[in-house]
């Protein structure tokens, strides 16, 4: 149930940074069947917990003087940007394979966007403020704990250089969220330039609302595409749109494993149309690698594992290609060969961006066909030994050229020790003339293999704390995943493996 004991959110007449934004509010314009007028539910006694002023800069906002001026009250909901429109977003998806109707922003409601002085736009939305129209028999309040994930997870993306949305802040509140058990409720900022979905379009097709395609379309190319949107013909513009669609799609997955970042839920209503990251639920990096882990405990079948990720981003993008061949041609036997050959063009994206980053996460600075099986191979000597996906790749970079050089950093992260030596001496005749300069290769391999990354039992250690009151552990874990590629021997015992108890933690869906 939300909380009806409170007055409605009103306009924040407080002086606060948030005024001075250039709001568009693009979305309330837009209207239904995309979007429902919506604001925040305010909530009991809101304070602080922490504030990203990496996004603010982002935003154009001043993080001093948000602060200063007390952010918890407009990050809330409690109170709103006089200049905001809020609403709630309007989408279906297919969840874990099957179609499952309407879902929408159950617990998000977006103030509105703004465009910033060098004219990028951002929506700016509020997660857990409350329920919405589409929050079917939930409360539409998020927790601390799953709030703090999102966070610390959506940072840790941004840091690696993987497209995602942003956390700008975490609010919280003593008002008890019943999940589990009695926890605390939180507020989170969440900062994207759009947050339409796969789903977003799914939910008109099958509406068989085929006349709302299009106008949704247009203001996602208008918006973030105009060198498509300069395309006159209708159907040649929404093409190429569906072609950028599928290649951003496909880097971003080539993204995810080459980190070993695991979504856990890829359904197609937490897939982004602009091939960001979007939606931390039982999300998790590799500890020990294997292929077929499983990070959500509620996907039984193993569809969302580590290996099956590039598939279900393909399947995907089918399930949005469908949704909009009435945009791809006038005729339906046309459209569904045009858009199967946009399709078609994802395999080989997401194979070249792949080998690309692993190339360079080995250190190789050309291509050869041997490439694959030479990437492959370690991977199979990791999988067997349950090797650290993350310690191998950064002590690889320790390794000298030459051979029985510096081998300790990575060869120990084996139980097979040969094998890995074995594998070592495959790499070094690859390595071929870059042997000379190791200090040169070593350091472009430490700019793409991290240190650092946000382990699940890190996260849970900072979230116990916070929910005791104290936000130190927070703000000292975000401060080492703003730098994952640096050394920090100040901060070396987030790099070191995860106790047994950790290793290989799944999680629920539960916020």
């Amino acid at each position: 149930m939300s909380d009806t004991t409170t007055p409605p959110a009103e306009p924040y007449t407080l002086a606060s940074p948030l005024d001075a934004l250039d709001w568009r509010n693009r979305a309330a314009e837009l209207g239904t069947p995309y979007y429902t007028p919506q604001r925040p539910t305010p909530i009991a006694d809101p304070y602080p917990v922490i504030f990203n002023a990496d996004v603010a800069a982002l935003l154009g906002l001043d993080a001093e003087a948000m602060q200063t001026a007390g952010y918890a009250t407009v990050l809330s909901g409690n109170a709103l940007p006089a200049a905001a429109a809020p609403v709630s977003h309007r989408y279906g998806g297919h969840q874990f394979g099957l179609w499952a109707g309407q879902l929408g922003d159950g617990r998000a409601i977006t103030l509105g966007d703004i465009e910033t002085e060098s004219g990028q736009v951002y929506d700016i939305q509020l997660k857990g403020a409350g329920a919405t129209p589409y929050s079917r028999f939930a409360d539409g309040r998020a927790v601390l704990r799953s709030t703090i994930r999102e966070f610390l997870a959506s940072e840790a993306l941004a840091a690696l250089r993987i497209p995602t949305t942003r956390a700008l802040s975490i609010v919280g509140s003593d008002m008890p969220i019943y999940r589990e058990t009695a926890e605390t409720a939180a507020i989170l900022t969440r900062v994207a330039p759009s947050h339409v979905r796969f789903g977003s379009f799914e939910m008109l097709f099958y509406d068989r609302r085929f006349d709302a395609l299009a106008p949704l379309a247009d203001a996602v190319i208008s918006t973030h595409h105009p060198e498509i949107a300069a395309i006159t013909d209708p159907a040649t513009r929404y093409r190429h749109w569906v072609a950028h669609v599928v290649e951003c799609t496909a880097t971003l997955v080539a993204d995810w494993q080459a980190v070993g970042f695991c979504h856990g839920v890829l359904n197609t209503d937490n897939m982004s149309i602009l091939g960001q990251t979007l939606d931390y639920g039982p999300f998790g990096f590799l500890d020990r690698f294997n292929p077929e882990w499983i990070c959500n405990h509620t996907d039984a079948g193993g569809r969302y594992t580590y290996r099956q990720q590039p598939q279900v981003g393909l399947w995907n993008l089918g399930r949005f290609v469908q949704a909009v061949l009435p945009l791809l041609d006038d005729d339906p036997e046309e459209a569904v060969a045009i858009g199967q050959s946009l399709l078609d063009a994802y395999r080989e994206t997401f194979d070249a961006a792949w080998l690309a980053r692993m190339r360079a996460k080995l250190g190789l600075t050309d291509a050869k066909d041997t490439d694959r099986a030479l990437i492959e191979s370690l991977l199979q000597c990791m999988a067997t030994d349950g090797a650290d996906f993350t310690r191998v790749f950064r002590g690889l970079c320790a390794v000298s050229g030459a051979s029985g050089g510096h081998e300790a950093a990575f060869v120990d992260e084996f139980v097979d020790r040969e094998a890995a030596r074995g594998w070592l001496a495959e790499w070094r005749t690859r390595l071929g003339d870059t042997n000379a300069d190791d200090a040169a290769r070593a350091a472009r391999m430490k700019g793409v293999n991290p240190k650092y990354i946000l382990r699940n039992y890190l996260a849970q250690q900072a979230i116990e704390q916070a929910q005791a009151g104290d936000y130190s552990a927070l703000e000292r874990l975000h401060d080492v995943l703003r730098r994952p590629f640096d050394e920090q021997p100040e901060n070396a015992d987030y790099a070191r493996l995860p106790p047994d108890w950790a290793r290989g933690l799944v999680l629920s869906c539960s916020a």
